[in-house]
């Protein structure tokens, strides 16, 4: 049973002393989780297949969750569905490591917070909006126009070309 402060830490020392190709699953369910206290997920379900290389140990990871942003245009609450995955090598020696760095612990305890985080992070949106068609707020008075439209029109340009505008009329 996983540590309910470190659910994401599990021991792998008896996948060490089996034979190359041998692999095992460590399944994830869990209601509601906050990754380093950045991102909180609800609903995430998951599995880390870790199998034994020549290298060191390789961490396969598929997940889904979802959780709640901000839509960039009318700042409503949007809950997003993520689904995302990871491969990554827990290297046995310093002359097997991967760009990514990972060596494998000591101890023999993975843990994949930071690679959950991470990949989390990469699922969502720089600008994420509620829907295709969001009217956003006002620019006037702030209101968000997708609830009702405040009778604010769009500013007249202060340009001198602003009259040409008439001419494709």
């Amino acid at each position: 049973m996983p540590n309910p402060r470190k659910p994401f830490r599990f021991n792998v020392g008896f996948i060490i002393h089996e034979e190359v190709g041998y692999n095992h699953d460590f399944p994830f369910d869990l209601e509601k989780v906050t990754l380093e206290g950045e991102i909180e997920l609800r609903n995430l379900q998951g599995n880390v297949n870790v199998g034994k290389t020549p290298q060191g140990l390789i961490a396969q990871g598929n997940f889904s969750a979802e959780t709640t942003v901000i839509c960039a245009r009318c700042l409503s609450d949007v809950v997003l569905n993520l689904n995302w995955e990871f491969t990554e090598l827990y290297a046995f020696d310093q002359r097997s490591i991967t760009e990514s760095g990972l060596l494998l612990p000591d101890d023999a305890h993975l843990d994949v917070e930071e690679l959950l985080r991470e990949f989390a992070l990469l699922e969502i949106p720089i600008n994420p909006i509620c829907k295709p068609d969001c009217q956003g707020l006002c620019f006037e008075c702030g209101q968000n126009l997708n609830e009702k439209d405040c009778g604010h029109g769009p500013e007249e340009p202060d340009s001198p070309f602003a009259k040409l505008k008439d001419l494709l009329k």
